[in-house]
């Protein structure tokens, strides 16, 4: 191993060369100083061209840090990742044609690593199917130029399968805190632990170069071996970035590496709004005991309703990125947590989601069509991608999409528990038909999925036929204020309830009894029996 500087690093990089980048989202172990330091190489030398930007999660600031410094017409042909929205300048390439692009599944792109370092041929799953990943539909392309060829559909003792096959790796660009005089990594301060050992592993049997950014370094043999997460026998070059940050908004955080505890009132609560109203109800789905996935948008901010309603000791909430139980971290930190019970890699937590482990998933939507299918992905020129929303939405027991039921300039509020519309939102986000399938509705029903889409104002779920109006807030008309804003019309519920009150009153709704009066429930029939049985003998 021998240390050398960002720039000296820069320069490892050649013409057409595929650099694979770790991290997550808003700067959680991302190598910020490598990727500027290509960039600057390349505007001052016009080289290197024509590479290919691997990042499992999109990586960024939403302006011009992570896989932003790569977006340079000349320097970058080809970007690979789950989500662009992170990073604008790729949105921009791919929009206009002037890059392939793809964006995998984030589950699939981070066990595909793990694939990739066994040398096997690619990666196995379900994940995917009926969706655009499909390659039926889209087969992840972003962009009219991006060839097709890294998934196939095959068939398997008489099932349908997507194989993703192995991406290119040329050089790696990976992120710890400390690294010894022996190149060995570790991550005591990260946020995430990603997978920072498989890509390791991955661009060592690919024959390519092993960068890692540290913070600092340490005497040889001074490391505690268990703390080690890449070890040195898989690094060639170590670069030194005292300034380091924990992420683009934090410099550090203890709570974030899972140092401390806060205390649960130092979580901040959301404001009142109709933010809070779709998560508050949403967060009625929950029982105690429930594992969870929180997504991105608007369902981050069920942690904080659970921790302000004291539901945080009563349901585990966990997240892609390897967080289980504690408060996950909403906005631009997201990808984290506070008061984690456990952080483990990103491979092994997707192993658990499409293994059936989630009992709520708790997602997002943008676009939803009759059927109850749902776009996150694609519209018309914004690209944003499709993260872990895939592996999420498509193995969880229940889904529950959060979102406004209109968007652009919508206001709403309630006023003595009812609800007004000062202004309609200008875009209809439940339309006909749409631009990218992300959620298969087909594969949820077949799968007995619970699948519910809670508005600001209205509840629907899916049924034999589609899309069915359940629920409606105190004040709203059904016909008027919800079908009339849709492009389509939904089955109506003959029993069409009113949502409870109390999710439109400002003060604490009182979450956590709603919750556990609800039965707990158990994933084995033996352990549901043993524990009958306890309390049998208890009575």
């Amino acid at each position: 191993m021998e240390k050398i500087t960002a720039q000296q690093a820069a320069a490892l990089v050649e013409d057409g060369d595929a650099i694979l980048i770790s991290g997550s989202g808003g700067g959680h172990s991302v190598p910020e100083a490598l990727l500027a330091a290509v960039e600057a190489r390349f505007l001052a030398e016009q080289s290197p061209r024509g590479l290919t930007s691997i990042s499992v999660v999109g990586v960024g600031d939403r302006a011009a840090l992570g896989a932003s410094h790569l977006a340079h017409e000349g320097l970058l042909r080809r970007a690979i990742t789950s989500a662009l929205v992170d990073s604008p300048g790729l949105v921009t390439l791919a929009a206009q044609d002037r890059i392939e692009a793809y964006t995998f599944p984030q589950g699939v792109l981070s066990q595909l690593m793990r694939d990739m370092a066994a040398g096997r041929p690619g990666l196995l799953t379900k994940t995917g199917l009926q969706s655009f990943v499909d390659p039926r539909q889209q087969g992840a392309r972003q962009s009219p130029r991006t060839p097709p060829g890294f998934v196939e559909v095959v068939e398997l003792a008489g099932e349908e399968w997507l194989l993703f096959k192995p991406v290119p790796i040329d050089i790696a660009f990976l992120r710890g805190t400390t690294a010894d005089e022996d190149g060995n990594v570790t991550m005591e301060e990260e946020a995430v632990l990603g997978e920072m050992l498989a890509m390791a592993q991955a661009t060592r049997r690919a024959g390519g170069i092993v960068v890692v950014q540290v913070k600092r370094m340490a005497r040889r043999a001074t490391l505690p071996p268990k703390a080690v997460k890449v070890p040195g026998i898989l690094v060639d070059f170590v670069v030194v970035d005292p300034e380091q940050r924990q992420t683009y908004m934090t410099y550090y955080d203890p709570s974030y590496s899972g140092e401390l505890r806060i205390p649960t009132d130092d979580i901040k609560p959301l404001p009142f709004g109709a933010r809070k109203v779709i998560v508050r109800r949403a967060a009625m789905e929950l029982f105690p005991g429930a594992i969870c996935n929180l997504g991105a948008g608007v369902s981050t901010g069920l942690s904080t309703i659970a921790a302000e309603e004291g539901l945080l000791d009563e349901v585990t909430l966990t997240n892609e990125q390897g967080i289980i139980g504690g408060a996950p971290i909403t906005g631009r930190d997201s990808g984290g947590g506070q008061n984690f019970a456990a952080m483990i890699e990103q491979p092994a937590q997707f192993d658990f989601y499409d293994g059936g482990g989630l009992d709520v998933a708790f997602l997002s939507f943008a676009e939803v069509d009759p059927a109850g299918n749902v776009n996150v992905s694609r519209f018309g020129d914004r690209i944003i991608g499709v993260g872990g929303f895939i592996n999420i939405s498509q193995n969880a027991r229940t889904v529950v999409f959060g979102g406004t039921l209109t968007a652009g300039d919508l206001d709403i509020g309630w006023e003595d528990g009812r609800t007004v519309i000062r202004k309609e939102g200008r875009h209809r986000k439940f339309v006909p038909k749409l631009e990218q399938v992300c959620y298969s509705a087909a594969i949820g029903r077949s799968r007995g999925q619970v699948t519910l889409f809670v508005t600001e104002r209205a509840v629907f779920r899916i049924g034999g036929d589609g899309l069915e109006l359940v629920e409606v807030a105190p004040g709203i008309d059904g016909e008027r204020d919800v079908i009339a804003q849709m492009g389509f019309r939904p089955r109506v519920a003959a029993h069409l309830a009113t949502m409870d009150a109390r999710i439109f009153a400002p003060g604490l709704m009182g979450l956590a009894a709603v919750v556990n009066a609800r039965p707990r429930q158990y994933r084995s029939a033996r352990v549901a029996r043993w524990h009958a049985a306890r309390e049998a003998g208890a009575r």
